[in-house]
């Protein structure tokens, strides 16, 4: 009498198959069971075409993610002009006709990314030497002061 004690042998094999054992130490009773990955898994297959797949996808997904990094470049360096003119420091030093200039043009370029969310690299690129171009001698200008 008393409690029963019971070994059980989890055992995991190379191929993903379980095997469980359990023995009644007291009479010496074995159960074995076999459990395998077969049911609701991927075939070699499917996971050879998903691999082959991911492949021919890895360049197209590169060049969006590219696209979308020049597309972020050029909206923070909009926020970070504008936030940088704004600043108490240097509202004073850059003149008013100069603040105006930067303020337009980045409220120009937020509202062209707004209506552009779908544009090549290189039109997110060129409209940032663009405004670049615009910006850099101002602030220039306010360091070299």
């Amino acid at each position: 009498r008393g409690v029963p004690q019971i070994e059980v042998t989890f055992d995991i094999d190379a191929n993903g198959i379980l095997n469980v054992t359990a023995t009644d130490k007291s009479t010496g009773k074995e159960n074995k069971i076999t459990i395998t990955n077969d049911k609701g898994r991927l075939s070699k297959e499917d996971i050879e075409k998903m691999v082959n797949e991911a492949e021919a996808y890895k360049a197209e997904d590169e060049k969006q993610r590219e696209r979308i990094g020049a597309k972020n470049n050029l909206e923070s360096y909009c926020f970070n002009m504008k936030s940088t003119i704004d600043e108490e420091k240097v509202k004073d030093k850059v003149s008013a006709a100069d603040r105006k200039v930067i303020t337009d043009k980045c409220d120009e370029t937020i509202k062209w990314l707004d209506a552009n969310q779908t544009a090549e690299k290189d039109e997110y690129e060129d409209k940032q030497k663009e405004i670049e171009g615009i910006c850099n001698p101002i602030i220039q200008k306010l360091y070299s002061a």
